[in-house]
């Protein structure tokens, strides 16, 4: 699963450098965050061929591990994705514990820390149906083939439509196997 790589979206400024999703992920794990693979990224684990641009996952909230995702992305000097440069962010615990869904801009990409997402709730609700797969050589809990379904029918998103199509032939192919 190593050739999985970000890509800018059309009409992006030229130059922009991709996320390295390795790195992310590699900075979560070593740090122990608790936490799920979802979105796009876990799409791709699963075998879609859609491109993604960023890194989303749902964290714990549990005390103990906002601290560990504090200590995991600040070497990364996140900031507030698209907020105007020089608008006075601080990445640290108190914000974590304050806030709930952060979308990030950081050295080595772009990541989404979601505290719940729409048709799956919680860490300790999407727990029971993760499993964990190899990335890059990391171990990584990632939302099953049938929750990331639910998951994308639930966003509502357009853009979800033919992802949920993917997956579902996805799961259909697995089945047939």
């Amino acid at each position: 699963m190593g050739e999985v790589r970000g890509s800018a979206p059309p009409g992006a400024q030229k130059g922009r450098a991709l996320t390295d999703f390795e790195g992310l992920l590699r900075s979560l794990v070593e740090a122990r965050v608790d936490f799920i693979l979802v979105g796009g990224l876990a799409a791709r684990a699963h075998g879609s061929a859609r491109s993604t641009q960023d890194v989303d996952v749902v964290y714990s909230r549990a005390e103990e591990n906002l601290s560990r995702l504090e200590a995991a992305l600040q070497p990364l000097d996140p900031y507030l994705r698209g907020a105007p440069p020089g608008l006075p962010f601080r990445f640290d615990l108190e914000t974590i514990r304050s806030g709930l869904n952060f979308t990030l801009s950081t050295r080595s990409g772009a990541i989404d820390l979601l505290g719940e997402i729409s048709g799956g709730g919680n860490f300790d609700n999407l727990r029971p149906s993760c499993l964990v797969l190899e990335l890059f050589g990391l171990e990584i809990p990632c939302l099953s083939l049938d929750q990331l379904i639910s998951t994308k029918r639930a966003g509502g998103r357009p853009r979800d439509l033919e992802t949920i199509a993917e997956l579902e032939a996805l799961r259909e192919e697995k089945n047939d196997d």
